[in-house]
């Protein structure tokens, strides 16, 4: 069973200057989002990750260095299918101006079908990226024994088409999904069906570690949350501890 943590990208100086940046060259992150990549280290210190799959674009690369610099044991992977929505002829262009582009209508009501002129559609995006997911998590989990914890860092838009894809839900209800900069998503793949386990989460992770050995009272070990699926992936009737 794969466990996907989406990690998107800290904040850069185009969320600082609302600018939809796509995939403009030389968007770095500012200053409070260096400092938010700073402190991933140990954000995800209890989690044995196995690889960090990323963007390609400069924003993602920054967000993961501080967390490949301390544990230089993981693999690092760039993946061009989870880099930003091609927005076209909107990249670079101020939020505030575009909203008032007859398209935003459809992007924020009906993005299924929205195609950026220029660009890709948003159906196309999300279509790459679920593919990009489901090719990692069959790859990782064939080489860690059905066991793959591994941070996948990437974009908004993104990020939450794959967890409307993880829900079941149709892409025109995507927008209903928020996820900050340098915010935490985790989805656990198993043969049944996928489980959101952290939406957004910008706290500690700890309690996302495998389960402590179980201790003599039969209890999990401290600070070890009960489960939510058992072995087979099936959900814990009344939601697990």
């Amino acid at each position: 069973m794969a466990t996907l943590i989406l990690l998107r990208h800290g904040r850069s100086t185009a969320n600082t200057e609302g600018l939809l940046a796509g995939r403009t060259p030389g968007v770095a992150l500012d200053e409070h989002g260096r400092e938010q990549a700073g402190a991933l280290p140990g954000r995800l210190r209890e989690l044995p990750l196995t690889a960090v799959v990323s963007s390609p674009l400069q924003r993602c690369r920054e967000t993961v260095a501080p967390l490949l610099a301390a544990r230089p044991e993981l693999r690092s992977h760039i993946e061009e299918r989870i880099t930003e929505c091609d927005y076209g002829d909107w990249s670079g262009r101020k939020l505030a101006e575009l909203s008032g582009e007859p398209l935003m209508g459809t992007v924020q009501q009906h993005p299924s079908a929205a195609a950026f002129p220029g660009g890709e559609s948003m159906r196309a995006m999300q279509h790459r990226a679920v593919e990009a997911v489901r090719e990692w998590n069959a790859r990782l989990d064939a080489e860690h024994d059905g066991d793959a914890h591994y941070l996948m860092c990437s974009h908004g838009d993104i990020i939450k088409s794959i967890v409307a894809d993880a829900l079941g839900a149709h892409l025109d209800l995507f927008q209903r999904i928020s996820v900050s900069p340098c915010s935490v998503t985790v989805i656990r793949y198993t043969p049944q069906r996928p489980f959101l386990l952290r939406l957004g989460d910008t706290g500690e992770l700890a309690s996302l570690a495998p389960a402590a050995p179980v201790e003599e009272d039969g209890e999990p070990g401290p600070g070890v949350p009960g489960p939510t699926t058992d072995e087979d992936g099936q959900a814990t009737v009344g939601g697990g501890a």
